[in-house]
């Protein structure tokens, strides 16, 4: 499959980047002894800031410290995660979600990652919020749950739409990306406060495009 150049974890593994993700993987360990994060999402502030590849090289790096580990491009607007891994994008998380909340095993990609399967989006639905925030979609978090040790979610951006505020809150919990020179300070805020709204446990926010990688903050 052909991957990605930004996909360090994979193309680069001894680098100061691949291992930023590790130590950003670490982190999140720590986060955990708050509470369980079986179910993360990752967002951003607006749009063109990242979060797809934070996330993609994410779940590499969880995956590659032995955690059964599946990745579900829930952005439902503009899909990266199957481009990023070289698969097939048709079918996925809106094909689950129509088929009365089951998940077929086959919906499951492999991405030459030990440990780790992708769940593309499917095909882009007219109403993505309604459908992340339905019962059916809680029914095919549920099953990922039980093929899984840990979900990862790709969310849209916070400020433009309410998607990742839905999902977030369906979640254990969710991490902003912010990219360096590139996330308005105050759109940043705003995707706070939108989450906080809806009681969406926000555990940190990660920051890259410095050049050394990421690092986790608190918010």
């Amino acid at each position: 499959m052909a991957q990605k150049p930004s996909l360090v974890t994979l193309t680069n593994p001894t680098g100061p980047a691949a291992e930023a993700y590790r130590t950003l993987r670490t982190n999140l360990a720590y986060v955990e002894l708050e509470g369980p994060l079986t179910t993360l999402v990752v967002t951003s502030p607006g749009a063109g800031e990242g979060k797809s590849v934070v996330l993609a090289n994410l779940a590499v790096a969880m995956a590659q410290s032995g955690r059964k580990t599946i990745l579900v491009d829930a952005d439902l607007r503009r899909p990266a995660l199957a481009g990023l891994f070289g698969v097939a994008g048709e079918l996925g998380l809106s094909t689950a979600i129509a088929g009365s909340g089951s998940l077929d095993g086959s919906l499951l990609a492999d991405v030459g990652v030990d440990g780790l399967q992708l769940l593309p989006s499917g095909e882009l639905p007219p109403n993505p919020a309604d459908l992340l925030g339905s019962r059916r979609m809680e029914q095919v978090i549920a099953a990922l749950k039980q093929q899984a040790e840990v979900v990862l979610f790709d969310a849209p951006p916070v400020v433009p739409v309410a998607d990742a505020a839905v999902l977030g809150s369906k979640a254990d919990g969710l991490l902003l990306a912010i990219k360096a020179r590139g996330t308005r300070r105050d759109q940043a805020e705003q995707a706070k406060e939108i989450l906080q709204r809806v009681n969406v446990r926000i555990v940190g926010t990660v920051l890259h495009g410095t050049g050394r990688g990421v690092r986790l903050g608190g918010y």
